[in-house]
């Protein structure tokens, strides 16, 4: 008796043993093991030590992706809201091209000049906009005293990373009207986001931060390849099935790139980064990617206790109005998409202290720095090789227009020879590795900027003057073909 009482026992626990084992079989197949690139974003199925895409090394971190992770939140709050109300409904068919009208989005309008700029007009229904910058640079500032000053809209403001308290001291230095349409909600959890989100009916939404939202379906913490990923991918098809905007705000990294997945970038619309210096009162907002609009445009603002103020004139505070007397200074017109600007640029040459050179730029790239000192030698005749050379924009400002070239040149002469440049004069044109001084676009409104802000020379590539009536203007045009020629007009 005693051994047949065994029996069932030991068959028992066989088939405990086995479903266990079932489950366990079951829950690696819904579960995927993957290696993804955390500087680009790209998978494999297993572990490598250089990436073949980015080419950095030990950046393959192992996540756990669920099945069908991030869809069911997304895909209940898109169709409760398309329930109550029917927003941006498409059907989905395949179109000839010639039959798609051609007819432009219709833009919400975020009563800031300078953003709606950057945006390409506005903010369009349905994308999603990932707003990137370092800790304190203003971002939280800028969508928050924003989104105050449109009642008009119903707008939903998720912080994962301060409290209701820590907002509302926040809104209170900000000068607004009282809005009732303003919601705030501090949650990190996706799911209890969209269940807000479908309770409350909001016209847009703002995500602050990308990187401390969670999804349950992911098996990891918060700010993760895999969290990020998938919490940006519900995100984009709600944003998408319901007509509804997101802004992300995200971190970046030391490196200044913005930190996650490289493919947080491409899932997005829009791409801004939100530049500047701490130690300065200005900041810059610049579009990396737009699918809506133009990439080369900028806003500037003006850091103040009271919030970020928009600069639209910003050639008469990127100027020192007294250099008269001082070395080393030259006044560039300079273009950033569609905006004209003068823009100081401060140079320092000195003897070496030691035996390699320095060659230090602030706001300007160095090796274009260095290519234009190589031709300051090699072409003019002046010896910088046992010099230092310090350059700098006025102002924290970084410019990536070529029309700064002479300008730079010229700064970097005045301090050598320790010789002022005269205090009506300013400049534009690209320099190539020959000398001479090649045409530079939109010369016309360079001119009338400088004009308008009362300089009485400029000097402009000679290809450029084709076309110009010189009578219209009231400043005197200095056309030149060579960097000696400019310096002559310059020094004498």
């Amino acid at each position: 008796m005693a051994v047949s009482e065994k029996v069932p026992t030991f068959a028992v626990r066989m088939q405990n043993s086995i479903g266990t084992y079932r489950e366990r079989i079951k829950k690696m197949a819904k579960d995927k093991i993957a290696y993804v690139c955390s500087n680009c974003g790209q998978e494999s199925p297993k572990w490598i030590g250089k990436c073949p895409s980015c080419g950095q090394w030990n950046t393959f971190k192992e996540i756990r992706i669920a099945n069908d992770s991030g869809t069911h939140a997304a895909r209940s709050a898109a169709a409760s809201i398309r329930s109550g109300e029917t927003r941006n409904t498409k059907d989905n068919r395949v179109l000839r091209l010639r039959d798609i009208s051609a007819h432009d989005d219709p833009r919400i309008d975020m009563h800031d000049s300078e953003l709606n700029r950057v945006l390409g007009g506005g903010l369009v229904p349905g994308s999603i906009v990932l707003l990137g910058g370092e800790p304190g640079i203003g971002k939280s500032t800028l969508s928050l005293q924003t989104m105050l000053r449109m009642p008009e809209k119903k707008i939903l403001y998720v912080s994962g990373e301060e409290s209701a308290h820590q907002l509302k001291m926040r809104a209170s230095r900000i000068p607004h009207d009282e809005n009732d349409n303003f919601l705030i909600l501090c949650e990190n959890s996706l799911e209890h986001i969209f269940d807000h989100i479908k309770a409350e009916q909001p016209e847009m939404v703002i995500i602050d931060s990308i990187q401390t939202v969670m999804t349950e379906d992911v098996e990891s913490s918060a700010g993760s390849i895999a969290q990020v990923r998938e919490c940006a991918s519900a995100l984009l098809r709600f944003a998408k099935s319901s007509g509804v905007p997101v802004i992300l705000i995200g971190h970046i990294t030391k490196e200044g790139t913005l930190a996650g997945p490289k493919i947080l970038e491409h899932i997005v619309d829009t791409v801004i980064q939100f530049e500047g210096d701490q130690h300065y009162m200005y900041r810059i907002l610049r579009s990396m990617k737009n699918r809506f609009g133009s990439t080369s445009e900028l806003g500037i603002y003006e850091m103040q206790q009271t919030g970020l103020r928009q600069v639209s004139n910003p050639s008469e505070l990127l100027l020192t109005q007294d250099h008269e007397g001082l070395s080393g200074v030259a006044i560039s017109s300079a273009i950033e998409g569609v905006r004209p600007f003068l823009v100081e640029t401060q140079a320092l040459v000195s003897t070496a202290a030691y035996g390699t050179p320095q060659r230090s730029a602030t706001g300007f790239d160095q090796r274009r720095l260095n290519m234009l000192l190589a031709v300051l030698e090699k072409r003019v005749g002046f010896k910088l090789m046992q010099k230092d050379v310090f350059l700098n924009i006025a102002g924290g400002l970084r410019v990536t227009d070529m029309a700064m070239d002479l300008s730079i040149i010229a700064a970097v002469l005045s301090s050598n020879v320790d010789t002022p440049i005269d205090q009506g004069w300013c400049m534009c044109g690209e320099v190539g590795l020959s000398g001479e001084v090649r045409p530079v676009n939109r010369i016309e409104q360079r001119i009338a900027e400088a004009e308008k802000l009362g300089f009485s020379d400029i000097i402009i590539p000679k290809y450029n003057l084709q076309g110009i009536d010189r009578k219209k203007y009231q400043i005197n045009i200095h056309p030149v073909r060579k960097v000696e020629e400019a310096l002559r007009e310059l020094f004498g």
